[in-house]
């Protein structure tokens, strides 16, 4: 059976391993085919496809944006997309740089509350080709023993609403969709769960959304079958994956058993043509 986890993050954005060590754990896990869905970045892909081609291990372009919907932010994956189109990678330039101005002031709040925590160690750490984020600080938090964990961060200070908190500047929905087309992608809403169903659902698809992600962690066997039947319904592809990051958000465990079978990247490339 062919395994595809369509959600993996790298150390290029809030995951913790690199390219080749992801390459290396599908092959173990069973995987045959991986999206890397770094968020805002795209800098891992290259060096993913190259040596998942020697391993015997697919791997499809993919990014994670975060999208504006009427004053909610959701994520967008993108798949099969062009990542060397020069405007996109302009684009993502500057989410990057907005990533960065949001963080600084993160960081300053949290240093008015009481941390010691310096923006610049995180950059140091990350490397400038970074999707720089909050569980990049929440990290931080823990090491320095302001929180007693990485979920405590963002429970106490830097979640939605915290003391800490400043929201993230994003480009629309409507906006994200379209780029994502232009460059030669598919998109997808992102592990909806709770927070993007009926309404806000059907506004997404609206907009020309291409397809819904149905296997996550996140989501139950009712959440799967509530996807899948607005998929059908919609004519909306479906896709799935771990949410992989790896470090502190203890998720070793999801990594090769969250999947899609191979039938859904046939029918993205029917849609595509390719």
């Amino acid at each position: 059976m062919v395994k595809a986890d369509l959600h993996i993050h790298t150390n290029y954005s809030d995951g913790i391993f690199t390219p080749h060590q992801l390459i290396d754990m599908s092959a173990q896990s069973g995987l045959t085919i991986i999206s890397i869905t770094d968020h805002d970045n795209v800098n891992a892909v290259s060096e993913a496809i190259s040596y998942g081609s020697s391993k015997g291990i697919q791997v499809i372009p993919g990014v994670e944006l975060s999208a504006d919907h009427n004053g909610q932010e959701i994520h967008i994956l993108g798949y099969f997309i062009d990542y060397r189109n020069k405007k996109f990678l302009d684009f993502l330039v500057s989410l990057r740089e907005n990533r960065i101005r949001r963080n600084e002031k993160i960081v300053q709040k949290l240093n008015d509350l009481g941390s010691n925590i310096q923006f610049q160690t995180i950059i140091g750490k990350t490397g400038s080709d970074t999707s720089i984020g909050r569980p990049h600080i929440a990290m931080e938090l823990s090491k320095e023993g302001f929180v007693n964990s990485y979920y405590e961060a963002f429970i106490k200070y830097i979640g939605d609403g915290k003391p800490a908190f400043i929201k993230k500047p994003n480009p629309s929905s409507e906006e994200v969709i379209r780029l994502i087309s232009e460059v030669g992608g598919l998109s997808f809403v992102a592990h909806p769960s709770k927070n993007v169903r009926d309404n806000v659902l059907s506004e997404i698809i609206n907009q020309g959304i291409d397809g819904i992600e149905i296997v996550h962690p996140s989501h139950s066997k009712d959440d799967v079958n509530y996807f899948g039947n607005v998929a059908a319904e919609n004519f909306l592809l479906t896709s799935g994956g771990s949410d992989f990051h790896g470090g502190m958000k203890n998720d070793r465990k999801n990594f090769g058993n969250y999947y899609v079978s191979v039938n859904e990247i046939i029918n993205m490339k029917r849609r595509l043509f390719i």
